[in-house]
């Protein structure tokens, strides 16, 4: 198992992104191949390497950076040097199984796009991005790869995210569920409208129905379907609100009397594991599902444990087969209906 891993771009600069590599080679039996500048990565991997990490490390040279500013589609193809799209040709040539990126994710998208291509029978790649809730985990895509997605495109990432759920994250007969604004069939925009009978339709997925913003977090279903900038917005304020109660709770604490912060020692460890179960970090990256290989996107801040944790994604996204098991549910699809 090799992961190539985009060393830049990401906000923080390379040394969280090889921290967190080394860190997984060291916890996950797995290979890394560090691209990017090369003396900066070497500087890091002598810093933070051992004896064990050291020997499944390789690092790859690319002199060119693409930033969050840049047209992505425009950066992806005049910069053949950049470290996204080098890292991902090493997929694309079978030295690598999958690439790990927190630099921009409209070029991570673009690259993807341009030097894997998208599976066969996918017109639009998805996305999916694990979110925490009352029971498990639920997920969520499109979550930012497409703004306006046509029917059609919802439910490839209906089947898509049903078999990440399955395969990746273990969740057995997966309920899918259409985000909208109200469970009834016809309650909605033109888009769910169109979608809901297309997804009614499929064999291959459990398709429960139009849910709701607040089933996400409650677990009402496990994978729930919707557009590139309903996605990303449900996202961002999911991470928003659980930093935000996080934040309350402190200061409700800090401003209690002694007795309250007394009280709140001997709860401290079930802080800390709501702490660890909000923490996007514990999922790492979310797949770009629809593409001719695996390929996590990590948030731009993130630090050295979401790096280490979204190797262990693109490993497990790999060992679960999950291109493969999405080629073979799409021509299931289009054979039924041929």
């Amino acid at each position: 198992m090799k992961i190539a891993v985009d060393v830049m771009g990401a906000d923080f600069g390379p040394e969280p992104i090889v921290r967190g590599a080394i860190e997984a080679v060291e916890a996950f039996d797995c290979e890394v191949v560090l691209v990017g500048d090369e003396a900066a990565i070497k500087q890091f991997v002598d810093k933070y390497g051992s004896d064990k990490s050291r020997p499944k490390i390789t690092i790859q040279p690319a002199a060119e950076v693409i930033s969050m500013e840049e047209p992505p589609g425009v950066a992806v193809r005049k910069k053949k040097d950049a470290s996204i799209v080098v890292a991902t040709r090493l997929v694309k040539e079978g030295v690598c199984q999958a690439v790990v990126s927190a630099g921009s994710t409209g070029a991570a998208v673009a690259a993807a796009l341009f030097g894997l291509g998208r599976l066969t029978g996918i017109e639009r790649p998805a996305i999916a991005t694990p979110l925490p809730n009352l029971t498990g985990t639920t997920v969520v895509l499109d979550s930012g790869a497409n703004v306006d997605s046509k029917p059609q495109h919802l439910v490839q990432s209906a089947i898509m995210g049903s078999i990440y759920a399955e395969y990746v994250l273990g969740i057995k007969a997966p309920r899918v569920g259409l985000l909208s604004i109200g469970e009834e069939p016809n309650k909605g925009n033109e888009q769910t409208l169109s979608t809901y009978p297309l997804l009614e339709k499929l064999t291959n997925i459990r398709f429960v129905g139009n849910v709701e913003g607040r089933d996400i977090p409650k677990g009402t279903v496990d994978v729930v379907v919707c557009d590139g900038f309903v996605g990303n917005v449900v996202l961002k304020f999911g991470e928003g609100l659980a930093s935000a109660i996080m934040h309350l709770l402190k200061d409700a604490i800090r401003n209690a009397g002694w007795l309250a912060k007394l009280a709140s020692l001997l709860i401290m460890p079930a802080f800390r594991t709501l702490k660890k179960k909000m923490d996007p970090a514990e999922y790492g990256g979310a797949p770009l599902l629809g593409v001719n290989g695996g390929f996590i996107i990590c948030h731009g801040s993130s630090q050295a444990k979401a790096i280490k944790n979204a190797v262990r994604v693109a490993k497990e996204f790999t060992e679960g087969k999950v291109l493969e098991h999405i080629r073979e549910s799409i021509n299931q699809e289009e054979e039924q209906h041929s």
